[in-house]
């Protein structure tokens, strides 16, 4: 599929360059792409840039992770981390359906409370924690995480002034892999902080305002391995702290499950031998400057150097296949596997997806405001968007984009271009990688970015320029018709 047509005329088109990233893509994105008319009414209504959001798709992946759970005869729940997409219609869903909201600062917090949630269905995670945050929760009941002693001295010390018992958990990192000890900036050292937090929890009159409920870890990185070993290491923690009488019900193993952006694993390699030749100067660049995306061209050694600095957007373990890794891991021949261990200590198992819960639920549409050719000859497509509206902390959006055509385009010779955007820096290219299409986009065409729920939309969106923020929309059909079954996000 590269180039569609209605009535035999162009209608939408994937990247036909020579190393193209093809995204998965599902029905309702397709049927928006096939539609130019719908586009224009969107954004002419709504403005350039829109994020569509599609609810059925966020609950068929929160279904997957639910049949995970039964299949391994697990108490399994699962929680939406709200940091990785501003969405209102997502979290109202997620608290409809039995999902828990996991939220990271008192804004997110008191939203999802508006929304309907609270202490059966909310977790406060926030890495800095304000009084302010930490009342709203304590008034509503919500379990708090709590990453270091100041944190635990400040809510007992509010949840006593309240007349309140604090549920919180605690969140562990230092965590043995292979005799090496994981590095964190966040949580209590499963080693080094044991001793003194028996003695709080157990021994110790002042926090009678606390109720320990569970423990909670987030590894960065994507190993299954280290994942299952924070959870044997947990739930060693676990039994050391439970001596004293503390019931600790639950796990909570955080999120960054893998998940797969990509057709074809080909490409994706295809792409990265490529871009390292481009920058040794053995081939034509990729990208815009010859940005090598974290690569580097030592000229010491005539080699490439340093590492793809970029969300891996192939995966072939993802989502359930990746849980699953996690939960069939074994520390040795003859032993329990996790889930073995999960369930004989009687624990709740919770997961904090963001980024693979939202597969396959966003597209980000903006319009061409203007094509040139720079000094380099190089055609610069001119978008009504800025580059923090497809951003995160990935060096670039590694998915090709479709671009939509309202008419056919004035000739169709293949023609290649970047997308620019709309502030007034150099750096503002939308996506670093050169895109070749069958003729160049008219003005009012649109680009649609495929998969861009997570993370890509708001994580890092700003108003420089006083440029208004993207409007977010959601829709519930599967198909889409037309715009009636289009909603604005703010007008929940």
């Amino acid at each position: 599929m590269q180039i569609e047509t209605i009535d035999n005329k162009v209608n939408y088109s994937e990247n036909l360059g020579e190393f193209p990233l093809s995204p998965i893509i599902s029905e309702w994105m397709e049927s928006i792409l096939n539609k130019p008319i719908l586009l224009r009414s969107l954004t002419k209504e709504h403005g350039s840039t829109i994020n569509i959001h599609h609810l059925s798709s966020f609950d068929k992946n929160v279904d997957d992770y639910r049949k995970v759970f039964m299949t391994y005869e697990l108490d399994g729940k699962v929680y939406f981390a709200r940091k990785a997409n501003k969405s209102k219609a997502l979290v109202k869903r997620a608290l409809e359906s039995g999902v828990g909201v996991d939220t990271a600062s008192r804004e997110e917090l008191a939203q999802a409370i508006e929304l309907g949630g609270g202490h059966d269905n909310l977790v406060l995670t926030a890495a800095i924690k304000t009084r302010p945050m930490i009342e709203l929760a304590l008034r509503n009941n919500v379990p708090i995480i709590i990453d270091n002693e100041d944190e635990l001295i400040l809510v007992n010390d509010l949840a006593n002034s309240l007349g309140r018992i604090a549920a919180i958990g605690l969140r562990l990192s230092g965590f043995k892999f292979k005799n090496k000890k994981l590095y964190s900036r966040f949580g209590f050292d499963v080693n080094l902080d044991k001793g003194w937090l028996k003695r709080w929890f157990n021994d110790d009159p002042r926090f009678h305002n606390l109720k320990l409920i569970g423990l909670h870890f987030h590894l960065d990185g994507y190993s299954t391995a280290q994942r299952a070993e924070g959870i044997l290491q947990s739930l060693e923690f676990k039994e050391y702290l439970s001596v004293g009488g503390q019931t600790i019900r639950f796990l909570d193993i955080g999120g960054g499950i893998l998940m797969n952006y990509l057709r074809d694993k080909q490409q994706w390699q295809d792409f990265n031998s490529a871009l390292k030749q481009a920058v040794f100067g053995d081939r034509r660049p990729l990208t815009f400057g010859n940005d090598g995306l974290g690569y580097e061209k030592n000229h010491t050694t005539k080699s490439i150097t340093g590492n793809l600095q970029t969300y891996p957007y192939y995966n072939d373990i993802n989502k359930t296949s990746f849980l699953k890794e996690i939960l069939d891991y074994t520390p040795g021949f003859g032993l329990d596997t996790v889930a073995d261990t999960i369930r004989r200590n009687g624990m709740q198992l919770r997961i904090e997806p963001g980024r693979s819960l939202l597969d396959q639920v966003g597209m980000t549409i903006a319009k061409v405001a203007h094509r040139k050719k720079d000094s380099n000859g190089d055609w610069l497509v001119g978008l009504e968007m800025n580059m923090s509206q497809l951003r995160s902390s990935s060096r670039d959006f590694l998915v090709d984009p479709y671009l939509v055509y309202n008419r056919e385009p004035e000739e169709t010779k293949n023609t290649s271009m970047y997308f620019t955007g709309a502030y007034c820096l150099e750096q503002d290219v939308i996506l670093k990688r050169k895109f070749t299409f069958p003729g160049l986009p008219g003005i009012g065409d649109h680009i649609a970015f495929i998969n861009t729920g997570g993370y890509m939309m708001h994580f890092y969106e700003t108003e420089a320029h006083l440029f208004a923020l993207s409007t977010n929309l959601y829709c519930t059909a599967d198909r889409l018709v037309d715009g009636t079954s289009i909603y604005r996000d703010d007008q929940l």
